[in-house]
């Protein structure tokens, strides 16, 4: 045989199917959810992947306030940010995130864990976290599943 019998396909921004999920966070351990949510978004979870390509679905993630920790990270785990001026460099942990907003921290943990591009921005606005158990995408008919 001279050639192949298959053809390998590469998706592109018309050809791609998106979805709504809906994934719920409760009693959930931070990183381990983190990287499944990651992994949906980006879509490495569909036969069609394209890593240049925004190919995952939109994921809406609910009860973002009951997302678990192991360990001692609520007080050890730091968080470092810097104002873009001398001496301007701030540190916060998981404890202090969580007073301020329980959503911040599944959003820094995701975002870590995607592309760090213009893709990888991109991707990120298809990650919405809702601190309780509603959330306003009842239209998009979102799919639940269980991590």
């Amino acid at each position: 045989m001279d050639h192949l019998s298959y053809k390998t396909i590469s998706a592109n921004k018309t050809t791609v199917t998106k979805g709504w999920v809906v994934v719920d966070a409760e009693s959930q351990i931070l990183g381990r959810f983190a990287s499944q949510v990651a992994r949906i978004i980006r879509g490495k979870h569909k036969a069609s992947y394209t890593p240049h390509v925004d190919c995952g679905d939109r994921v809406i993630v609910i009860n973002a306030d009951k997302i678990r920790l192991t360990g001692r990270k609520w007080d050890n785990k730091v968080y470092v940010r810097h104002t873009g001026y001398p001496g301007g460099q701030r540190f916060a942990s998981p404890r202090l995130l969580y007073a301020k907003n329980p959503s911040l921290i599944i959003e820094k943990a995701v975002k870590g864990m995607l592309p760090k591009n213009r893709l990888g921005r991109k991707l990120f606005g298809n990650l919405y976290v809702y601190n309780g158990p509603e959330h306003p995408h009842e239209a998009q008919q979102p799919v639940e599943i269980k991590l």
